[in-house]
């Protein structure tokens, strides 16, 4: 289990790799890769600067891979979340997590990206054409996390 928030971009290959490699029984690799969007609300987004409190943001990751990991039957995850500036096209999160079967991995990659998207502290700032503005959260996470909260088939 790793959580990592960084100002580099990462390598999706390297990461993937390393996590196989540490366990041969690994049957399933799930990612999820998050990017920056060139517009966002209408609006042409020129740059996005991501802030942080750190450590707590740290924190808060480690606990939403701990949940992950007693929920749903994985062997690994690994999350690496960038910080500061970026553009349209950029690499922002990886998801990565490991298992025997696909669907669990499926899952578990699921319910950290939804949860991540609304537990974590992180703050967006988009940079457009007519000015800064702060990026608010969406109701579509709030609702994506909800399903997480009823659902008991897992």
């Amino acid at each position: 289990m790793a959580v990592r928030v960084q100002t580099t971009d990462f390598d999706v290959a390297q990461e993937i790799a390393a996590l196989r490699e540490s366990n041969p029984r690994v049957g399933a690799v799930v990612t999820f890769i998050g990017t920056v969007r060139d517009v966002n609300a209408d609006a042409q987004v020129l740059q996005m600067t991501l802030e942080h409190y750190p450590g707590m943001t740290e924190k808060a990751l480690d606990a939403i891979v701990v949940q992950a990991r007693q929920r749903f039957d994985i062997y690994d995850a690994l999350v690496i979340h960038r910080v500061g500036e970026l553009r349209p096209t950029d690499q922002i999160v990886l998801v990565a997590v490991t298992g025997a079967h696909r669907g669990a991995a499926f899952d578990a990659c699921r319910f950290i990206i939804d949860y991540l998207k609304t537990e974590a502290p992180f703050w967006k700032k988009e940079q457009t054409p007519e000015g800064a503005r702060w990026v608010d959260a969406r109701t579509t996470d709030d609702e994506a996390v909800a399903r997480w909260k009823t659902d008991t088939t897992t």
